[in-house]
């Protein structure tokens, strides 16, 4: 009765507080409420995502699963669905991330006990078979975002520009280096100057630098490029920051050029 009703109000993704508000109207006593939820989950009629939520599994009539995306805002707030996850929703890459990537302002840690964690030597937070990679940022880093519809469930995700700019922060979260060269080459006539440049200002002045590069290798105009050229830094950054400490130096800007064919052995 308590899945029939949860079903009945739309709860596919439902806290233990809110089944112990339903059930008293289902004949459940309150007290029993967290009992019925393991023997419910062990059943196949419910799954577990963490301590205290839960989802309505594909077992339950009439209820569709809840995308993976819906359950990534279920489990962190804020969250946004981020790095190659969002590369692979803009359709920037013809990849198909193995996880989905989170960002958010909120620790993990306090939540994801060991025994929960991804297993296989994966990091990561396992919900049936997917994997959730939560990256966590500074709440005045958490910019860049919008709300879109995926099936029933509305969510969060970075816009094209953010996700190309944390793209060139943190390429080894989004298939690396080279798939975001290719993100940007393939999306240039779709992208906001401004606003990339904008966010790469609010990031650090390695990611303007290198946003720099690669703007001018995809033939954007150096009039436009000038504000990154006038960033002022203290030294050479590795343009793949994932990459290793070699390669040829950029003096225009400022950064090591450390890409396979231009590595030195």
């Amino acid at each position: 009765m308590l899945v029939r009703r949860l079903a009945a109000e739309g709860c596919r993704i439902f806290s233990t507080e809110q089944a112990r508000e339903i059930a008293p109207d289902v004949g459940l006593s309150e007290g029993y409420v967290r009992q019925a939820l393991h023997h419910l989950a062990r059943a196949g009629w419910l799954v577990r995502l963490r301590k205290g939520l839960y989802a309505l599994s594909s077992s339950v009539p009439g209820v569709s699963p809840a995308h993976e995306f819906e359950v990534a805002m279920a489990l962190v707030r804020p969250a946004a669905i981020s790095h190659f996850s969002a590369m692979h929703y803009h359709e920037l890459t013809d990849q198909i991330p193995h996880r989905v990537f989170v960002m958010t302002t909120t620790t993990t840690g306090h939540w994801v006990p060991r025994s929960h964690k991804a297993r296989g030597g994966e990091s990561g937070y396992r919900v049936g078979e997917t994997v959730y990679q939560f990256i966590q940022v500074k709440p005045e880093r958490f910019f860049g975002t919008k709300e879109v519809w995926i099936g029933e469930a509305r969510v969060t995700v970075t816009d094209r520009e953010r996700t190309l700019i944390d793209g060139l922060a943190m390429p080894q979260c989004c298939g690396g280096f080279a798939e975001v060269i290719h993100a940007f080459a393939g999306a240039h006539d779709r992208l906001n100057l401004d606003r990339l440049i904008e966010y790469a200002f609010k990031l650090n002045a390695a990611t303007a630098k290198r946003l720099g590069w690669v703007l001018e290798k995809t033939e954007t105009e150096r009039s436009r490029l000038t504000a990154l050229e006038r960033v002022e830094v203290t030294g050479y950054s590795k343009l793949d920051p994932a990459g290793p400490r070699r390669g040829p130096y950029n003096r225009s800007w400022m950064v090591q050029e450390n890409l396979a064919g231009k590595v030195t052995p």
